[in-house]
């Protein structure tokens, strides 16, 4: 396979943002693929990123010591990533390589992140599960100190370093309890900078409900933040969670890099019944209009490759890629890259009352528009006269089509209340507001 060589990533002048090495803006569309090395053969890999990359995704979040027994279970192809001590003991400082013209473990990992990058996506590549450092929190076995976690590091960061389809997430989803569980991040983090020559951005998954900026906000190797609002309650309000991050110094880009999967039973309880596509509609667009430079969605048999439905788990993957909030999701990214990228600010100003709860209203403008997303359809007053121009266009945006409806014009002063063309759960409804003047196309 000839490699396709992809811009790389960097941070936008005014850190708020991604951008291609040329400076052009990169909004960030997300897929949740933690099993995709492990559980994935060739074939299966292919149908699943084209999949993805047709529905408008451009980065994929995948694990290479992988959770679900990443490290005593082998690949699709029975190949381990890491070879024995003496002890029996799994040494992350002596991967399972191949010999020459064998087709091993992390050939696998190489065939799929160039694979990737020839379809125009990016890997999200978390070296470790959490589990391999803080087995309290999940299967494990418990592998990493502070020495051989930089030595891992540096080895897996020198390994991918001409890759410029890689970023870097570090964590796994696991919280730092101790000051061990830090100085294993921090090595790792460090051990993948030394082996990769810095070419790469990296960031940090956290555990559920918070952001990596609780903890390593201030460390020299994160780039930008990323939150996991997670899969607790119906309800959660991400749009806190990144308007904090917003507000840090120093400034630093910000994402959800987990919220509620399509199909994951409500607080990990079936009785709740399960997340649906209004559900994870509503936690990109609260994300991103309150500043996120962009957003990952998942899905329950996505993120696990299951391939046969059992328990928790309604579908196998292949059947989820065709579900409903999967499909919506290319809308986010056309509505935020029809207008200006790097003017986009979170302003709940423009708003008279934002509500509160499910129906909680998130505001976002440039110079010359404005996007307000109704997850219920209620009307709602705007304060007029935050945008230039004398004349405002309004249309409506629909988040299930992405189909926009011209509305009104009408002058920029005073106030004006608009009425959702309908409402309901799953009536969710963006409000675009133009200046006239400058002619912007409908997304």
């Amino acid at each position: 396979m000839t490699t396709r060589s992809l811009p790389g990533l960097a941070i936008s002048g005014n850190r708020r943002h991604l951008t291609l090495a040329d400076g052009s803006p990169f909004f960030w569309l997300g897929d949740t693929a933690w099993e995709l090395f492990h559980r994935l053969n060739r074939e299966e890999a292919e149908l699943y990123l084209r999949s993805r990359a047709a529905d408008g995704f451009n980065v994929i979040q995948a694990v290479a010591l992988a959770e679900l027994d990443g490290l005593t279970t082998g690949n699709a192809y029975g190949k381990l990533p890491l070879l024995k001590n003496e002890d029996g003991s799994f040494d992350p400082e002596r991967p399972d390589l191949a010999p020459a013209g064998e087709y091993g473990y992390w050939e696998h990992v190489d065939y799929i992140v160039d694979l990737a990058a020839e379809l125009g996506l990016y890997i999200g590549l978390l070296p470790t599960w959490g589990d391999k450092f803080h087995v309290a929190w999940g299967k494990g076995p418990d592998i990493f100190d502070p020495d051989n976690a930089r030595a891992y590091g540096r080895w897996i960061g020198e390994r991918y370093r001409d890759r410029s389809n890689i970023v870097w997430i570090m964590g796994g989803d696991r919280p730092l309890h101790e000051l061990r569980h830090f100085a294993i991040v921090r090595a790792m983090a460090e051990g993948v900078r030394e082996g990769s020559a810095g070419r790469q951005l990296m960031t940090f998954h956290p555990h559920g409900g918070v952001s990596s900026s609780l903890h390593v906000h201030h460390e020299p190797w994160l780039d930008f933040n990323m939150l996991q609002s997670s899969h607790g309650s119906q309800y959660i309000a991400n749009y806190d969670m990144i308007a904090k991050d917003y507000a840090r110094t120093p400034t630093k880009p910000t994402l959800d890099g987990e919220p509620c999967y399509e199909d994951i039973p409500i607080g990990f309880k079936l009785e709740k019944g399960f997340f649906d596509a209004a559900d994870v509609r509503k936690a990109a667009y609260w994300a991103v209009f309150a500043g996120a430079f962009g957003h990952t969605y998942g899905h329950h048999a996505v993120w696990s490759m299951t391939k046969e439905p059992e328990g928790w788990f309604t579908m196998s993957w292949r059947q989820a890629l065709t579900r409903p909030g999967a499909g919506q999701m290319k809308h986010v990214r056309r509505l935020l890259e029809s207008r200006p990228f790097e003017e986009r600010v979170p302003d709940q100003s423009l708003l008279v009352e934002a509500y509160t709860g499910a129906s909680h209203l998130q505001a976002a403008r440039g110079q010359g528009y404005a996007f307000i997303y109704s997850p219920s359809g209620l009307p709602f007053e705007v304060h007029m006269g935050r945008l230039t121009g004398d004349t405002v266009q309004a249309a409506w945006y629909d988040p299930r089509t992405g189909e926009t409806t011209p509305a009104c014009r009408l002058p920029n002063t005073g106030t004006a209340r608009f009425t959702p063309p309908s409402s309901g759960r799953n009536d969710d409804w963006v409000l675009i507001l133009d200046d006239a003047a400058l002619g912007y196309a409908m997304p």
